[in-house]
């Protein structure tokens, strides 16, 4: 019992290492060499370390960011700070959700070895952010669940999200590549659908996006980096000025925060520092997503041969590199708009992460261009805002108050927004 004890607390216990156990596994059973076996399990370890540093970073931000706005639109009190949040999560809960994100991926070899649904999800970073926001989910609805509880339930409800989902994308994924040979396995799918399904009724497909002629001065669209520190600058920006001009004790009080420098100066460094956390948690998922896709694709093509690959989202990008910028314009346009909306109406200040409205709001302006031409791509990134927007709010206020409202700011997106509150529904069915 003292053996089990210490390998659960110091293996299982600890998710850096629970993934790097995982990774190196899977480089095993491909027979790698062992320079390539150590290289994989560090990288996956040190990548999935780097996440808490970045999650650290873009709180500091939110820190400035949600307070800011509040007293713009006239709100009181706060919501940062009356949680858990991302670091102490994933030293309680993080084990259980890597061990369930790879029996999950278990889950769904076998469903494609032995069911007609050929699909092997291989989007590894959007299967940890699932599996960590709905984990989050459950915690906060039924409280103190058992390690085995948590991982039976996400394992088997993510491995059939993971088979499923890129299913039902598929037929409208054929209109966009052309062919069947890959398949879209990512959290936009819902997006991604609804702009598909509406986008023959709002637009025309003969208005096909890529007729059009766009200036090579927007290529800077294309870096998501970019227009995150672009986005939040302006956001910032604004929200000092009004501050800086309004003169409530509020106002004040968050200007005399910026101790000796500039308070328009420290927000437009704070909107940065947002985007350098976005982009520091990013390197770390690619540092370990690097390493546990090749493990899971050797798992995967060992068992089932000739299954679909379901990618990330960027893979349909290349069919209409139009529709993307055209999706990402709409997806903008709409956050604004509900960022004023949602702050004016329930008082909740959305933050519009670049991010998610950009690689979300560009894959749903892809189909809804494969449908509907230019407007369908309009709508598609506009639709996602709205989806974005009112499932933050939702998210935040009512599904995950008590552990990762933090994490679902900035990580959450449309398909977790959507099955949401399906996991909590079953989260008080089976716990």
């Amino acid at each position: 019992m003292q053996i089990i004890t210490w390998i659960a607390t110091n293996i299982f216990g600890v998710p850096a290492i629970l993934l790097g156990s995982i990774v190196l596994l899977g480089l095993l059973l491909q027979k790698k060499t062992t320079s390539q076996v150590i290289s994989g399990t560090f990288k996956a370890m040190i990548g999935f370390l780097i996440i808490n540093a970045g999650s650290t970073i873009i709180v500091g931000a939110l820190d400035i960011f949600e307070p800011m706005w509040k007293e713009v639109f006239g709100l009181k009190g706060t919501t940062l700070g009356k949680f858990m949040g991302q670091e102490a999560f994933n030293n309680q809960y993080g084990s259980a959700v890597t061990l369930a994100m790879f029996l999950g991926f278990i889950i769904n070899v076998l469903l494609a070895r032995f069911t007609r649904f050929k699909y092997i999800y291989l989007t590894g970073h959007m299967m940890f952010w699932t599996t960590l926001i709905f984990a989050g989910i459950i915690v906060n609805t039924v409280g103190n669940v058992s390690f085995l509880q948590l991982v039976i339930f996400l394992s088997i409800f993510m491995g059939l999200y993971w088979t499923f989902q890129p299913a039902i994308v598929q037929p409208f994924m054929r209109k966009v590549t052309g062919n069947d040979k890959i398949a879209l396995g990512h959290t936009s799918a819902i997006v991604a659908l609804l702009s598909a399904w509406l986008g023959k009724f709002i637009g025309n497909k003969n208005n096909d996006s890529e007729k059009i002629k766009l200036p090579k001065g927007l290529e800077f669209l294309r870096d998501s980096n970019v227009i995150t520190a672009i986005t939040m600058a302006i956001l910032f920006l604004i929200g000092a000025i009004i501050l800086t001009m309004k003169g409530t004790p509020g106002a004040d009080e968050l200007i005399a925060n910026a101790g000796n420098q500039n308070f328009i100066v420290n927000s437009v460094v704070q909107a940065f520092t947002f985007a350098a956390g976005i982009a520091v948690v990013l390197f770390g998922v690619k540092m370990f997503i690097g390493e546990i896709v090749p493990a899971f694709n050797g798992i995967a093509t060992k068992l089932v041969p000739g299954a679909r690959p379901a990618l990330d989202c960027p893979i349909v990008f290349t069919f209409a590199p139009n529709a993307v910028i055209l999706g990402f314009l709409g997806a903008f346009a709409g956050a604004l708009l509900w960022l004023v909306v949602i702050g004016k109406t329930v008082g909740y200040v959305f933050v519009p992460t670049m991010i998610v409205l950009f690689f979300h709001g560009a894959t749903a302006g892809v189909f809804g261009n494969a449908t509907g031409g230019v407007r369908g791509a309009l709508f598609g990134g506009f639709l996602t805002a709205t989806v974005v927007a009112w499932g933050q709010y939702f998210m935040v206020e009512t599904l995950i108050t008590s552990t990762i409202p933090d994490t679902a700011m900035w990580a959450a997106d449309s398909d977790m927004f959507t099955l949401g509150p399906i996991i909590r529904f079953l989260s008080q069915l089976f716990f």
